[in-house]
């Protein structure tokens, strides 16, 4: 079939073209340049928050959020089993030890569980956490697919108990709370830390590229320092700490001032396109088109069906493989990060949620300039493959 509707590719509707051959023309293509501070002003302005440090991925922003936040050789990081690995990689950059804990129904942490480790099966002495002789540092908490993880009760945990949380907010640029004790708090600007990813596929892209920020702008402007090699000195090759190769280059940054100028846009596209398939889905007995938390406003990056597999027992390989026959881009959601090889025989706790979801959760068509035409399609084409493997 000749046609065919991506996953979710980038949008450069903007003025991507013309900041880009500014850069170019200024000769500034590399990790200086004026559009690097743009975007790193243009995203603490929308996030209302003091600093921003822009990166070379949100992978780089979560491994400096962990060096920062002190976490050492032997120390335990808590983290998600459903997400992408580049959660988690860092803790083993850190030569740290994950220990998995399970989500809930948001697909992020399950903040009931995430108390029940610490009291349960950790020690406290009002200072340090310790999970047998090691130290429990941190909580990396996802907002999976642009939905708001249960921030409230995150932080009271992390406070009661001494960790630092850092939030990968890598899929949820633009989520925010809009009522109770954090109304107006945005994903990533709640906690200790906040991650946030430009790849390709994300809401804004720069190519590759990502950013950080923190609860003190301080401590923003060390993450920035440690991300530009440590360089002490302008002139100087003097480098008092070990620092990383982290820094974004201005032409990813041009890119990222444009797509920033869009942003608002894309969001309601998005939202305004998971209402198109609400709409489409309701009532579908083979699937539940998956929700937000309520009291948040989402950037609803991704969109997600859940399969009911009392109905549907065909393989999500093989769903997959009938959609992309008709033209469909779907994925499902991540394979158990502590199923991978790397993480084999890791600590998990309670998880029962993540293995449910990790088999019934389909990603379908979340493009911002996805056509209304195309969304039907799409429902049309989704319902018509599992129709055909129901039971």
């Amino acid at each position: 079939m000749s046609r065919f509707i991506p996953l979710s590719i980038p949008n450069f509707e903007g003025n991507e073209k013309k900041y880009v051959n500014e850069a170019m023309e200024q000769g500034w293509v590399s990790t200086g340049g004026a559009y690097i501070a743009k975007l790193e002003e243009s995203m603490a302005k929308f996030l209302h928050t003091d600093n921003v440090a822009a990166c070379q991925s949100g992978t780089a922003a979560l491994h400096l959020s962990l060096v920062e936040a002190g976490v050492k050789p032997g120390d335990v990081v808590l983290v998600p089993p459903l997400t992408f690995i580049a959660a988690v990689n860092p803790v083993k950059y850190q030569f740290a030890t994950p220990v998995f804990i399970d989500c809930d129904d948001s697909f992020c942490m399950n903040p009931f569980k995430l108390e029940e480790f610490c009291k349960n099966e950790c020690s406290f002495d009002n200072r340090v956490l310790r999970y047998k002789e090691a130290a429990v540092k941190a909580v990396v908490v996802v907002h999976v697919f642009g939905n708001m993880a249960d921030m409230v009760s995150v932080i009271d945990i992390a406070k009661k108990y001494n960790l630092k949380v850092i939030e990968d907010a890598t899929e949820a640029l633009g989520t925010y709370y809009t009522e109770g004790r954090l109304k107006g708090k945005y994903a990533g600007t709640i906690g200790d830390f906040g991650a946030y990813s430009f790849n390709g596929n994300k809401i804004i892209t720069t190519g590759g590229g990502g950013a950080v920020t923190a609860n003190r702008s301080e401590v923003v402007n060390h993450l920035r320092y440690l991300s530009t090699q440590a360089k002490d000195d302008p002139h100087y090759y003097i480098h008092n700490e070990v620092g990383y190769n982290y820094r974004m280059t201005n032409i990813q940054a041009a890119l990222g001032v444009a797509q920033m100028e869009e942003l608002p846009g894309f969001i309601r596209r998005k939202q305004a396109n998971y209402d198109k398939y609400k709409e489409l889905f309701e009532g579908f007995e083979l699937g539940k088109l998956a929700g937000f938390r309520e009291g948040t406003s989402s950037n609803k990056w991704f969109y997600s069906l859940e399969i009911n597999r009392n109905k549907v027992k065909a393989s999500m390989c093989e769903i997959i493989t009938g959609l992309e026959k008709r033209g469909v881009q779907t994925r499902a959601i991540w394979g158990l990060i502590n199923e991978q090889i790397p993480y084999k025989g890791e600590i998990t706790y309670k998880l029962e949620k993540a293995p449910y979801y990790a088999g019934r959760i389909l990603n379908f068509p979340s493009s911002t300039q996805i056509k209304d035409e195309e969304i039907k399609y799409v429902a049309g084409q989704i319902k018509d493959v599992l129709l055909g493997f129901s039971i």
